[in-house]
């Protein structure tokens, strides 16, 4: 009988062994049903939500393509011809010399800063209007930025003050034209 038993024991080893592999080929089917079910359907799905927003989202450029060239309610069309007059801003823009200032700095080591700008005008005549004033708008320039300290400068709240407070300043130098922005194109600070 000893043998008998053995003989059981033996058989059931293999039952065991297959019984381990039998989890593992139900592993492998979740994997690949994952695989071959899910990466698909999240592709069907990214897919649709991209296909929703080229449709959908674009109404306002929809609208401007289908009234380009046929004018306004009085029948007049752009210069460009893009379109009904007025629908596009016609910005234009004029770059100021580079201003290197030293900063006010309490140590002994000088702080240099360098700033290239541009200012954003309504339009191209404004420019014509603004140029013999140019001396007078970089000395205003010249005068506030070498009262500023490094702290001034420092962050996007430091940045924003200097554009606003360089647009106030420009365009009490060019009234009655109007200066709509400063744009930054370089700024070092040494």
């Amino acid at each position: 009988m000893a043998k008998e038993s053995a003989k059981p024991q033996g058989e059931d080893a293999p039952e065991e062994g297959e019984g381990a592999a039998a989890p593992a080929k139900k592993k492998w089917s979740l994997m690949s049903l994952l695989l071959f079910v899910g990466a698909p359907a999240v592709v069907v799905i990214g897919a649709g939500v991209g296909a929703y927003l080229f449709l959908f989202s674009g109404g306002d450029e929809a609208q401007t393509a289908e009234g380009a060239g046929h004018g306004d309610a009085h029948g007049t069309a752009s210069a460009d011809g893009h379109g009904p007059a007025g629908d596009m801003p016609h910005a234009a823009f004029f770059d100021l010399p580079d201003v290197l200032v030293n900063l006010a700095s309490g140590g002994s080591r000088p702080t240099y800063l360098k700033l290239a700008v541009a200012l954003e005008l309504p339009d191209a005549e404004t420019q014509h209007a603004i140029e013999p004033l140019m001396p007078r708008v970089l000395d205003n320039f010249q005068v506030y930025l070498r009262e500023l300290r490094l702290e001034d400068l420092q962050g996007s709240a430091g940045m924003f003050r200097l554009k606003e407070e360089l647009v106030r300043r420009v365009n009490l130098a060019v009234a009655p034209a109007e200066v709509k922005d400063v744009l930054f194109k370089e700024m070092i600070i040494q």
